[in-house]
């Protein structure tokens, strides 16, 4: 207990730079792999803090990792950082608060390993575009968390929520190709790419009724042709096919692909597809690891009833990291009301005093756990025999 009252005194020794960096990055919210502001005041925050900091990881220019060697065996852990914003909206999900929460738990965990005999290592992942493009995706692909013994992560919301799943995402533009003509005068001498579209709506909706209750598949239509008395040559549309796994999203895909298939040749359109963000697989939550970071806040004195239990929010990057590395994403309660995610009312109170107090109480948490991993070898033995049993059939 000693070695995690030193984490909580770091972490409040520092509050107010943590602070800091949550309302500087709030203030200037900037879109997936525009964060450059952000992830600048990250790197230099991070090296500030004794961390080795090596940026643009895969090419991608607004990632980073930083890590701290204590210079002694042990796990490694990774801390992950999401700073891009959502257009518009801006800080709509909390990234702000989830980027200075993870480097906040990373520097308090290196106080706590300086302090002990406990040895390890510490990494701090910069990820960003987690709304669209993921950098954990192409970062997971690539092994970058193979070595990682556990990562943490947590997301700010309305009430305390145990780490749970998320749904497995392709994201797929389909586009038709036909041929204009005059929409009075001569329809006959054209080939409706807008009719492939709505034909596509049509064959998509009926799809649904012979898919599990866990599919979602919404889309919208980006392009719909240039005017009313023309016959549209090019229509285009934008679909997310989402299921709770990565095997039966593949099949949904692919079934999706055959209704534009089938849109195409009953028009005559060509047609050509492309995934126009990643494909996120669906989260495995460690539950050994889940129940450490869910015992810290107990002892901090949240109440068991206040912890609750939530099916999805969605589809996370995070996914990708989880069938490479234990995992888990909880919730923590950042703001008073019962406010949604993704909205201006959200936006405004995340940035708020009581926020940066949940952020701060976030970041104990993780690096809470974090320690308790380092310090227990029976325990990161219990959570890599779930991480394998969980990923035994993962392709």
């Amino acid at each position: 207990m000693s070695d995690k009252k030193s984490i909580f005194s770091e972490i409040d020794q520092y509050a107010e730079a943590f602070r800091t960096i949550s309302r500087s990055v709030g203030s200037r919210p900037e879109l997936g792999h525009e964060e450059y502001f952000a992830s600048g005041l990250l790197c230099t925050e991070l090296t500030k803090y004794g961390f080795e900091v090596e940026r643009g990881i895969l090419g991608i220019e607004t990632s980073f990792i930083a890590v701290f060697d204590s210079g002694k065996p042990g796990p490694t852990v990774g801390f992950l950082c999401e700073y891009d914003a959502l257009p518009e909206i801006g800080h709509a999900c909390g990234h702000h608060l989830i980027c200075s929460m993870s480097i906040a738990a990373a520097v308090g965990l290196k106080a706590a390993l300086q302090g002990s005999g406990i040895g390890g290592k510490i990494r701090v992942y910069g990820t960003p575009a987690e709304e669209t493009r993921g950098a954990k995706v192409p970062m997971a692909a690539a092994g970058l968390f193979d070595d990682c013994d556990f990562a943490l992560m947590a997301h700010p919301y309305h009430t305390f929520e145990r780490s749970g799943e998320s749904l497995a995402l392709d994201a797929v533009q389909f586009e038709f190709t036909g041929l204009a003509a005059h929409a009075a005068a001569s329809p006959y001498e054209g080939i409706n790419a807008l009719d492939a579209v709505l034909q596509l709506f049509n064959s998509i909706n009926a799809l649904r009724q012979q898919t599990r209750s866990d599919t979602r598949i919404h889309g919208i239509i980006d392009n719909g042709g240039k005017a009313p008395n023309i016959i549209p040559d090019y229509a285009s549309a934008k679909f997310y096919v989402r299921s709770a796994s990565r095997t039966y999203t593949n099949e949904l895909t692919a079934k999706v692909l055959r209704c534009a298939e089938g849109a195409a040749l009953q028009t005559g359109c060509t047609l050509t597809t492309n995934h126009f963000e990643f494909s996120y697989d669906e989260l495995l939550t460690n539950e050994a690891l889940s129940e450490q970071f869910n015992a810290n806040l107990l002892e901090a004195g949240i109440r068991p009833e206040q912890i609750e239990v939530g099916k999805d929010h969605g589809s996370l990057d995070l996914g990708n990291v989880s069938v490479r590395c234990p995992a888990i994403h909880p919730f923590v309660k950042v703001v008073q009301d019962r406010l949604l995610l993704h909205t201006e009312a959200f936006r405004d109170a995340a940035i708020t005093d009581y926020a940066l107090d949940g952020m701060l109480f976030g970041a104990k948490m993780l690096a809470a756990t974090a320690y308790d991993v380092f310090a227990d070898p029976a325990l990161l033995a219990r959570i890599r025999s779930e991480f394998e049993q969980q990923t035994k059939n993962v392709q």
